[in-house]
């Protein structure tokens, strides 16, 4: 954890240090991409299996996304066509464990949007 006196790191895409944490950012944010990462995390799923485990995503989308995250090194097409997590991928997923057990901490529930 950062001190008081440890010097905030630099902000904005401008700044090449920030690179790989943006794109990070810019990848998981968008949708479904970390619900993917969870699934697989103790699993090797094959397509069907989990699209069903992921609800209300459709298959297409499914797919983009999982092309994406393949490219991205995290997920590796298995020959008998299952999906499983990389070495980055398990890293990854270790590290939004800390994310789940702040979640449970602090029981976040989705709200109602305020009327304008």
């Amino acid at each position: 954890m950062r001190s008081a006196n440890d010097p905030k790191p630099p902000r904005g895409r401008d700044d090449p240090a920030n690179a790989p944490l943006l794109a990070t950012m810019d990848l998981l944010g968008q949708r479904w991409m970390l619900r993917i990462l969870w699934e697989l995390e103790p699993d090797r799923l094959g397509f069907l299996e989990l699209r069903r485990r992921m609800g209300n995503c459709s298959s297409s989308m499914l797919s983009v996304r999982l092309q994406h995250l393949q490219s991205a090194g995290l997920i590796a097409k298995n020959p008998d066509k299952s999906y499983e997590l990389t070495t980055a991928g398990i890293e990854l997923g270790a590290a939004l464990h800390s994310v789940w057990d702040w979640s449970r901490r602090w029981r976040i529930t989705p709200t109602a949007p305020e009327a304008d």
